[in-house]
């Protein structure tokens, strides 16, 4: 059997389509190495990448200080399960709570297990602190979430593609329109209610940037109305909006933050639920948890992870960059950008429909084009690409990619049918 470095782009899409399961769509293109922003393909084609494994990768692909924590702990000790003490997690609880300014943290693994994690937390806490009926406790959604693919998770989507074909589906859930503060409120005066669930900004809806007071508005009302605001931060969170967390920019403090993809700096899976002992410790022992939550390696990871994010001045970049792609972006003027928006590193491009020789085009075709042109992006839905690099990314980088994206409209401009 060959391997890997004697097969080509074509031979290992094609082992991926027969073996494995075809729950996604990639971009044709298959890549062996990361750096910094930048990622190769087996056959040595270099790209920027403008994902960030769904800003997963923050700090970078293949960060040298986490290179060296995994090459450490690797040796040293990796998962003790939670059945005993290590020597890291408590350190890891003490970092990550005072940084946040939280009592407790809960660690879990992935994205979709903190969220999870945050909604046995919240009717827990309906039902010993709120004095919510049993079986009764619901939790207000905002429509076009993204919070995972679990099946309670899909059970309040409003997203086709995620939830048809999943029921029966998971009841206690009220969906509002997002950005909609007069629906919110109405919708959070049941007194059934014990929890909003908000992304701050919706990355897989497109990167919905709420008007300016909307994270403020439903802390007052979560307020009012004696219920927990969980704020899922796990793309939006560490640094990538331009601050820590995208909830610094209208000074709000969740109940609960939920934090996952670049706690780890892409190299492991890491998540974390923060909250006050109001609320986590109404889980008790042997009441949730998980095998390899908080294990030795996620914890080193996640300190050293969180280290770089504040030492080498990450969210600063972030916001210093992200206006130099929305300004170079604004600057592309053409009738197939209808618009520009984002926050941070965290942007997006709305594609206009058009059709080239009676052919229409959508946001993945402007993708290959880009890719082929040597810059990495993925479209959500069919006409938006979002545009995510690491946040490492310099300004002579930036220009460079601008300059990717400018030549790749203007290529489809002067095609398209008029």
């Amino acid at each position: 059997m060959p391997t890997e470095t004697q097969l080509s782009s074509a031979d290992l899409m094609r082992l991926e389509d027969t073996y494995g399961a075809h729950n996604y769509h990639p971009m044709p293109v298959v890549l062996a190495r990361g750096k910094g922003c930048k990622v190769w393909d087996v056959e040595g084609k270099e790209y920027y990448d403008f994902l960030s494994a769904y800003s997963a990768v923050n700090q970078g692909h293949c960060h040298p200080r986490l290179i060296e924590v995994v090459k450490r702990q690797v040796e040293t000790l990796t998962l003790t399960s939670r059945a005993f003490y290590s020597n890291l997690l408590g350190l890891y609880e003490e970092k990550i709570t005072k940084l946040f300014g939280f009592d407790k943290v809960l660690p879990m693994n992935s994205g979709a297990e903190g969220v999870e994690t945050a909604l046995k937390l919240a009717r827990r806490w309906g039902y010993a602190k709120k004095r919510i009926p049993p079986e009764k406790a619901k939790i207000v959604v905002f429509d076009g979430n993204f919070h995972g693919r679990t099946i309670t998770i899909v059970s309040f989507s409003t997203d086709p593609s995620s939830r048809d074909g999943y029921g029966p589906y998971t009841p206690g859930f009220i969906t509002v329109p997002y950005n909609n503060i007069p629906e919110l409120e109405k919708a959070m005066k049941d007194a059934q209610i014990c929890a909003l669930l908000v992304e701050p900004i919706q990355g897989e809806a497109g990167v919905m940037v709420p008007d300016d007071g909307f994270l403020r508005a439903c802390r007052t009302i979560c307020d009012k109305n004696e219920a927990l605001l969980i704020a899922d931060e796990i793309q939006t969170g560490l640094s990538r909006t331009g601050k820590m967390l995208a909830c610094d920019h209208e000074n709000v403090k969740p109940d609960m933050l939920i934090l996952g993809k670049a706690l780890s700096g892409g190299m492991y899976p890491v998540s974390a639920v923060l909250a006050d002992d109001d609320v986590m410790l109404t889980i008790k022992p042997g009441e949730h948890g998980s095998t390899y939550g908080g294990n030795p390696l996620a914890c080193a990871l996640a300190m050293e992870a969180l280290d770089i994010l504040i030492e080498d001045k990450l969210a600063e970049n972030a916001e210093r960059m992200g206006k130099v792609v929305r300004d170079g972006l604004s600057a592309i003027k053409s009738p197939l950008i209808s618009t520009i928006r984002g926050k941070g590193l965290l942007n997006a491009i709305v594609i206009e429909p058009f059709t080239i020789k009676g052919e229409r085009k959508t946001a993945w075709d402007v993708c290959v084009a880009l890719k082929d042109a040597g810059l990495l992006a993925k479209p959500t839905h069919d006409h938006i690409i979002r545009l995510a690099p690491p946040l490492v990314i310099t300004e002579a980088q930036v220009k460079d990619c601008l300059k990717i994206i400018r030549g790749v409209i203007e290529g489809f401009e002067a095609k398209r049918d008029r």
